[in-house]
């Protein structure tokens, strides 16, 4: 029987929570110290990959489009994206937590192809909020792959991402035509009319979280027009 091996701990900034990296076989995942059940893992990536998958789809030139990524995770919803944009495309990902960057790059990223390691990546350390309000018009989509989704689990400052404000804010740091992609555990009806107020035609779609079985996930797919 394979036992959870820990790796390794990071503090999550202005939280005061803690997120733990742990290796079981050849699979990682994280977990928040005093919250049940992984935050993410290696082997269940089903929903990050559609994600990103259906946001480009939904894109008139994906091939070109300028992408901003929040959250880094495991690296599939990054590296999903990279496989549907051109040489000429460019990728943004923001990532809270130093650490999660560097078990990206030194442990856990093999699993998902190295994506950081892509000369179209760019990371952002720090908050996907200050991109989305720094970049008016600049962005073809915008993945938010944060947390729990609109109800944050780990990072209260996440809400304000999901507040109108925020909306409005990656509203207008899209291009025209743009898409604003949401993941999250479950349906939120609150964000569903937040989104729809702040502008966008609004799309739900549930995704597998693993292999086109079990449980299923909750993504929004709000585009500008």
């Amino acid at each position: 029987m394979r036992i959870n091996k820990l790796l390794d701990r990071a503090l999550i900034p202005d939280n005061g929570g803690e997120l733990v990296l742990y290796q079981r076989g050849e699979e990682f995942s994280i977990e928040v110290v005093g919250i049940s059940g992984e935050l993410m893992s290696t082997a269940i990536h089903g929903s990050e990959d559609a994600l990103a998958e259906l946001a480009l789809e939904r894109l008139k030139a994906p091939l070109n489009a300028h992408v901003v990524i929040g959250g880094l995770g495991m690296g599939f919803t990054l590296a999903a994206v990279l496989k549907r944009v051109g040489e000429n495309g460019k990728v943004i990902v923001a990532e809270l937590v130093p650490e999660v960057v560097k078990w990206n790059l030194e442990l856990v990223g093999e699993r998902s192809g190295h994506p950081l390691k892509d000369p179209r990546t760019m990371v952002h350390h720090g908050d996907v909020l200050e991109l989305i309000r720094s970049g008016k018009g600049s962005y073809d989509a915008i993945l938010l792959d944060t947390d729990n989704g609109p109800e944050g689990l780990t990072q209260p400052r996440n809400n304000r991402l999901y507040s109108h404000r925020g909306l409005r804010a990656a509203y207008d740091a899209l291009r025209p035509g743009g898409v604003l992609a949401v993941w999250s555990t479950d349906p939120h009806e609150p964000f569903t009319r937040r989104l729809g107020m702040a502008g966008f035609r609004v799309e739900e779609i549930k995704a597998f979280a693993h292999r086109q079985k079990g449980t299923k996930h909750h993504l929004w797919f709000a585009k500008r027009p």
